[in-house]
């Protein structure tokens, strides 16, 4: 499996998040539900990277803890960013940031400037996520610090996604990296958890939803995550991940039965354009120079 293959299949597990929760019981505390898909899917990712096979490289604790934060951070933001602005406008504001956000902390760490592909194929996907978002319905009333903490979301993600490039960088694997950011993560999340409405966690449906969310869209997506980010570049792994709103709108058509628009079809084809861009081979440094 490449390594854009493997983000890809993560981002397409991401997306069934949202048809997932659909399908649980009534009566859900959103905040919570992000709270426990990080708390169990950290925890099992910390105990595989306990039990597995991993080198002795020895991961910094200061970039451990905050890439524990970031995913804390944009888990929490994002859930009640959605909650003041609406779904719509949140996703678009929250998704759409993190390539561009990614992009320009590669360049503030020392890292290259994106080359013009990934310019073209984020502006493709971004435009993309913007439409799939925007499709549905008009929002009225969004509220400012519902913005501000959309943005917070996408650059705590494209944070995360940077740190964690960093730590793939030193020759740590991929479990090894992602138990430690998101075994910190469910540490921090864990009063959240505790102090939030869980009745929801009572009912075999709730438990179901818990178990898929922490195994699916955290622990195999993560994973997969990973190691194609070891491979890839951040800003170019966080475009890639724009596939994932193109996935819950076709979750929405077949599974909630939910009608697809023409702007929402408009949406799709663009950013499959853009990751169709990024799979295009590009010309080698030498036939460059």
């Amino acid at each position: 499996m490449t390594a854009r293959v493997s983000v890809l299949f993560a981002a397409v597990l991401f997306g069934t998040t949202g048809t997932a929760q659909a399908l649980g019981p009534a009566g859900l505390s959103p905040l919570t539900v992000g709270a426990a898909r990080i708390v169990a899917g950290g925890a099992a990712l910390a105990v595989l990277a306990l039990v597995l096979p991993r080198n002795r490289v020895r991961l910094s604790p200061l970039l451990v803890l905050a890439a524990g934060a970031a995913v804390a951070v944009y888990q929490l933001a994002f859930f009640e960013a959605v909650h003041r602005t609406g779904v719509a406008v949140g996703a678009v504001v929250a998704i759409g940031s993190g390539p561009v956000v990614a992009g320009l902390l590669e360049r503030a760490f020392g890292g290259p400037w994106p080359d013009r592909r990934w310019l073209v194929a984020t502006g493709l996907a971004v435009a993309g996520v913007a439409a799939l978002s925007l499709a549905g319905r008009a929002e009225s009333g969004v509220a400012p610090s519902g913005i501000c903490l959309a943005l917070a979301s996408g650059a705590a993600y494209a944070g995360y996604t940077v740190i964690a490039k960093r730590m793939l960088r030193s020759g740590a694997g991929p479990t090894h990296v992602m138990g430690a950011a998101f075994g910190t993560a469910a540490l921090m999340l864990l009063p959240v958890l505790l102090l939030g409405d869980t009745a929801w966690l009572q009912s075999g449906r709730g438990l179901e939803l818990a178990v898929y969310l922490a195994v699916g869209p955290t622990v195999l997506a993560y994973v997969l995550f990973a190691r194609g980010l070891r491979r890839l570049s951040a800003s170019e792994t966080t475009t890639i991940v724009l596939a994932e709103p193109v996935t819950a709108a076709i979750l929405a058509v077949a599974v909630l039965h939910e009608r697809l628009g023409v702007g929402a079809a408009v949406g799709i084809a663009l950013v499959l354009a853009g990751i169709a861009a990024l799979a295009l081979p590009g010309r080698s440094r030498e036939a460059a120079a």
